[in-house]
C-alpha cells in the first residue's frame, strides 16, 4: 500500500467534522483567523476529532483500538446491514440468472485496521516501517467485515481481495486474515497483490515485468474485470475505504467503509 498523500488527505477526509470549526475568521480559543488567509483547519484537532469518531484507546498491551461503540463502529454497522440484504437478494437473482455472483473486498482498512500505525507514526507513511507492520499480522479486525466475508460465502458468494499489498506479503495477509475470522479462500486464485517484478498478463496496459506503471484505479479495476470476463463471475459488490478501491466498473455495487486518516489515489 502505498499513501503519497496521507496528510493532506487527513484534512480533507474530515472537512465535514472541522466544518463547524473554519470559515472566514473563524477562530478556537485564543486564536484568530485573518479573513484573506483561508486558514486550513487545524492539525491538532484534525486528530483529536480523527480519536473521537474512532474512539481511540491503546489497550492493555498499548496497541491503539477503536472503540465499538464509537461513531466508526456505527457506520460500519449501518453499512454491513444494508450490505447483507443486498448481498442476499443480488446473490439469489445471479443464480437464477445462471451467473456465478462474487463479492470483492480490499485488505487494508477493509478488513484489517491500521489504526495503530496511523497513530504511532502521527499519520504519516514510510515503506520499512509500514512493511515492519504488515508482517507482524496481528492487525485487528475492522468491524464486521470479517463476518460479511463468511456471510457472502454463506450465501453462495465466491469471495475474492483485491489489495494494494505487494506479492511479498501474501502470507502476512493471508495470516492475519485468518487471525480475525475472514478464512475464506485465502489461495493465491483468490487473493490478488501486486506484483510489479511479475505482472499478469491482463494488466499489460499498465505493468510489464518490472516496470509497473498502473494507478490504483487501473490495478484495481483491471483485477475487476479479469475477474469477471476471464473468470466467468459477476461481481455483485465490491468493497474498499478508498473511492480508487472503487473507482473504474466491474461491480455491480460499490460500498465505501470509512476512513479519514488517509488517501490513496
Amino acid at each position: 500500500m502505498h499513501k503519497p498523500l496521507r496528510i493532506a488527505a487527513v484534512a480533507a477526509a474530515c472537512a465535514v467534522a472541522g466544518a463547524a470549526l473554519y470559515g472566514a475568521g473563524a477562530a478556537t480559543a485564543g486564536q484568530s483567523t485573518a479573513n484573506s488567509t483561508h486558514e486550513p483547519y487545524n492539525i491538532g484537532l484534525l486528530v483529536k476529532d480523527i480519536d473521537t469518531y474512532y474512539g481511540t484507546t491503546p489497550d492493555a498491551g498499548g496497541v491503539y483500538q477503536a472503540s465499538p461503540t464509537s461513531p466508526y463502529a456505527k457506520d460500519l454497522a449501518s453499512i454491513d446491514k444494508a450490505a447483507r440484504k443486498y448481498i442476499d437478494k443480488a446473490a439469489r437473482k445471479a443464480v437464477r440468472k445462471g451467473e456465478k455472483p462474487a463479492v470483492v473486498f480490499d485488505i487494508d482498512d477493509t478488513l484489517l485496521l491500521s489504526l495503530d500505525y496511523e497513530k504511532r507514526y502521527n499519520y504519516t507513511y514510510n515503506s520499512a516501517s509500514w512493511a515492519a507492520y504488515v508482517n507482524k499480522a496481528d492487525r485487528p479486525a475492522v468491524f464486521g467485515t470479517p463476518e460479511l466475508v463468511r456471510y457472502a460465502q454463506a450465501h453462495g458468494v465466491e469471495v475474492f481481495y483485491n489489495s494494494g499489498l505487494a506479492e511479498a506479503q501474501r502470507s502476512a495477509a493471508v495470516e492475519n486474515l485468518k487471525k480475525v475470522g475472514a478464512d475464506v479462500d485465502l489461495d493465491a486464485d483468490h487473493m490478488f497483490l501486486k506484483n510489479a517484478a511479475a505482472p499478469p498478463a491482463y494488466l499489460g496496459a499498465c505493468a510489464t515485468p518490472g516496470a509497473w506503471t498502473c494507478t490504483t484505479v487501473q490495478y484495481k479495476s483491471g483485477t475487476r474485470k479479469h475477474i469477471e470476463q476471464d473468470l466467468g463471475y459477476e461481481i455483485i459488490a465490491n468493497f474498499g475505504d478508498q473511492y480508487s478501491d472503487l473507482d473504474g466498473g466491474f461491480a455491480d455495487r460499490t460500498y465505501k467503509l470509512p476512513n479519514p486518516t488517509y488517501f490513496v489515489g
